[in-house]
């Protein structure tokens, strides 16, 4: 048995209808960039719905953060290697969502875990290698500079400061917020 031919007025109508939807969506996407949402896919932070609020303070230990990670050849590599996912961030890669756990001027330890000025950071082992059985090098740990903060997820598989060290503040979006997620 055959499927009916369409007729030219019904195919009108389907290829309007396409590209409508099309439209309605890449327009959907695109506000919501620029009125500050993300998606979220990795389990660094629960996934779904996050929404970017200004930031008008210097960033403080506790803040949950989005931040785009600068254009180095460490971050292209991580890229390569898919630690970091596609995105609007210079460089084409997404914004990070992670906790700052240290500022300028604060001594970070990382040996089994991370120590933040001798007080270890709940959740900070660190892994030896990753998903691809790939060796893991921790940042070898330091003072964190000036202008910089250090971030952390207690999701253990994170890519975060204690494999890439501190990151500029001038990269951070503003504080993530939470609007429609889900924490498996």
């Amino acid at each position: 048995m055959f499927a009916p031919r369409l007729g030219r007025a019904q195919r009108t109508h389907a290829v309007v209808l396409l590209l409508v939807t099309a439209f309605v969506v890449a327009g959907s996407a695109a506000a919501a960039i620029i009125g500050g949402y993300r998606i979220n896919l990795t389990p660094s932070e629960p996934i779904g719905l996050w929404r970017i609020v200004a930031l008008d303070r210097p960033p403080a230990p506790g803040d949950l953060v989005f931040i785009c990670p600068p254009q180095t050849p460490g971050m292209q590599l991580a890229r390569e290697c898919g630690y970091l996912r596609f995105g609007t961030c210079p460089g084409g890669v997404a914004p990070l969502i992670k906790t700052v756990i240290a500022v300028a001027g604060q001594h970070v330890e990382i040996g089994a875990d991370v120590s933040i000025d001798g007080r270890r950071i709940a959740f900070s082992d660190l892994a030896e290698r990753d998903g691809k059985g790939r060796p893991m090098t921790p940042w070898p740990g330091g003072v964190v500079p000036e202008e910089s903060v250090f971030l952390h997820s207690p999701f253990r598989g994170s890519y975060d400061s204690r494999y890439f060290g501190p990151l500029p503040a001038s990269g951070i979006l503003g504080l993530a917020e939470q609007v429609l997620t889900y924490a498996p």
